[in-house]
């Protein structure tokens, strides 16, 4: 599991294009994925991170 979550990681910063606006999605994506592989938020949950509502 912790590394198709790092696989995936690394396939969203791939895309990153350097633009603010267009990378908005991928960023709040890989950040939800770094969550998960750090413990930060229960694995496959929809409960929303108290501390920066992500």
């Amino acid at each position: 599991m912790k590394e198709e979550i790092e696989k995936e990681i690394a396939e969203l910063e791939a895309k990153l294009t350097g633009n603010m606006f267009e990378d908005m999605e991928l960023k709040d994506k890989i950040h939800n994925l770094k969550m998960k592989l750090t413990g930060t938020r229960p694995m496959n949950s929809e409960i929303e991170c108290v501390g920066c509502g992500s």
